[in-house]
């Protein structure tokens, strides 16, 4: 039965697109135009950047200036200090890529590429100031508590993290793979980390513009109840996703929320991403899945308590 339901969902996919082209072409146009003007020269210098930094191994100089400080607060060794810093700052996928990365790069090991996942792949603070609360929300004085409440959510949890993955002395101390001379620079190298940055943002592409269709096509099903409306509908695509609730009727107080909790999970799309990112380090994407449902919850919980502060 299992094996039958795979080839049965990309058939009826395959039917819903013929006999709804537009919505078809119109889905796949707004997934472009957001990949192309805001996901393309957002993400794209970051990765190629992060690239040459773990590849010359350039990122030691990073990584002794930032270890002291983030090692003891979330017991990560140097190396994996970096995956933290990028997975705070860059955005999706980016903290699950430069994790893989440094998996594949053999300076941190599986274990702690676990961990790692269960924390630092979030949504970038630019995307949360300019996209989600100014220009969708309208709140300009919600900027500072939202960054509050989205941060402070996988900081805590890598809290329960650390012990379900046991994290030893070993992750804490560093091993000799995260110290040695930066690798010579030359332009081969940087024809591979530039042939390997795309290759990486036209895989994220295209999975937002399945994505988008695949939005634009189930909202077309004749079903309007607050569950698939609210929750299952935004979750598909978190940029579209905040569109959508920002545009509802329901109160404020309970869109902020709904957004927040969103913008934590990052949504099936960033799922999907991120299970691309990891493609060959053997890591199931099922824990990462279950830690970003916690996030999101806590965070919901979090912006419950804010609003009710207010």
């Amino acid at each position: 039965m299992k094996r039958k339901i795979m080839p049965l969902s990309l058939i009826l996919l395959f039917s819903f697109m013929l006999l709804k082209p537009k919505e078809t072409f119109d889905g796949a146009s707004e997934g472009l135009l957001l990949w192309f003007q805001i996901v393309l020269p957002t993400l794209l210098p970051f990765i190629i950047i992060t690239n040459l930094l773990v590849s010359t191994n350039t990122m030691q100089y990073i990584t002794k200036l930032l270890s002291p400080v983030l090692s003891p607060l979330f017991q990560t060794s140097p190396a994996g200090t970096f995956a933290v810093l990028s997975g705070f700052l860059c955005g999706y996928p980016m903290g699950a890529k430069v994790t893989a990365d440094l998996l594949r790069a053999n300076k941190i090991d599986r274990n702690e590429a676990c961990y790692l996942l269960s924390f630092c792949n979030n949504t970038s603070p630019m995307f949360i100031m300019n996209y989600a609360v100014i220009k969708k929300l309208g709140k300009e004085e919600f900027i500072l508590p939202s960054f509050c409440i989205l941060f402070l959510s996988p900081i805590l949890l890598s809290f329960l993290s650390r012990k379900i993955y046991n994290r030893n002395s070993a992750f804490r101390k560093g091993k000799t793979y995260t110290s040695g001379f930066p690798v010579h620079f030359d332009f081969e190298l940087l024809d591979d980390t530039i042939m390997n940055g795309f290759e990486t943002i036209t895989k994220v592409g295209g999975y937002i513009i399945l994505f988008s269709v695949f939005l634009t096509l189930l909202k077309e099903l004749p079903v309007h109840l607050p569950f698939w409306d609210l929750i299952l509908l935004p979750s598909f695509e978190v940029t579209n996703g905040i569109s959508m609730l920002a545009a509802s009727d329901i109160l404020f107080s309970v869109r902020f929320v709904l957004v927040m909790a969103l913008i934590s999970f990052g949504g099936i799309c960033s799922v999907a991403q991120t299970q691309c990112m990891l493609y060959g380090t053997g890591i199931s994407i099922v824990p990462y899945i279950i830690e970003k449902l916690i996030t999101a919850i806590v965070t919901s919980l979090f912006a419950i308590c804010y609003i009710k502060l207010i």
